[in-house]
């Protein structure tokens, strides 16, 4: 039988030898090594290569959110489950956000625990329906903020003309629409390339698009 090979890292060791204890009398997982920081859990992770790195969320130097980050962008085969005194949201949302497949309280049972492992080591995401709602909320709350930032170097004026541009209108035709001669708005698209890096109007108007010009107009 194929054993899930584990990392353990908290930085209370009576914590780290109950645990031990436990996964080590279990005839399909054996702890491989052991952290009490979060430099040591990403050497650990990177010499011993486990299946499943179970990281206390609060650790001393960088702590646990930043060795999850470094964990699951170096070392993609190693799951990660967050272990956490209480349910707090904040954190549990970041370490989701840094990689982490899900997480577990330190109160819950041992069955729970072993399942959490079990579903870990299998590539399962391990989220309660109430984490993953605010999870996709957060998400779409930084989605609007990355559409609001695309347009933030732009004047009013600017989103104007870029809106027509984007509708396939030439300078000319832009200009009649809004009061302005086609050196102006040849201004404008010039000034709207530099502050982007872009190159030609192709690229300008699919920016416009990919960010949701129109349908951030329409909220205004």
């Amino acid at each position: 039988m194929k054993k899930t090979r584990i990392l353990l890292v908290d930085d209370h060791a009576i914590v780290r030898l109950g645990l031990m204890t436990l996964l080590n009398d279990q005839p399909d997982m054996e702890v491989v090594a052991e952290a009490s920081t979060s430099a040591e859990a990403v050497r650990a992770v990177e010499k011993f290569k486990p299946d499943v790195v179970l990281m206390d969320i609060r650790l001393p130097g960088e702590g646990g959110i930043e060795a999850t980050r470094q964990v699951t962008s170096r070392f993609p085969d190693s799951k990660v489950v967050m272990l956490t005194s209480f349910a707090d949201d904040e954190l549990v949302l970041r370490a989701i956000s840094a990689g982490a497949v899900g997480y577990v309280l330190k109160q819950v049972g041992n069955e729970e625990l072993l399942r959490a492992i079990q579903a870990a080591a299998r590539g399962e995401a391990l989220l309660d329906p109430s984490t993953t709602a605010k999870l996709l909320s957060r998400v779409r709350e930084l989605d609007r903020k990355s559409e609001e930032d695309a347009f933030r170097k732009f004047s009013d004026r600017e989103m104007d003309v870029l809106a027509h541009l984007a509708r396939g209108k030439t300078n000319a035709e832009i200009g009649n629409l809004l009061n302005l001669s086609e050196k102006t708005v040849g201004n404008y698209v010039s000034s709207m390339f530099e502050k982007l890096q872009l190159g030609n109007r192709i690229e300008l108007a699919a920016y416009a698009y990919e960010h949701h010009l129109f349908e951030r107009m329409g909220r205004e």
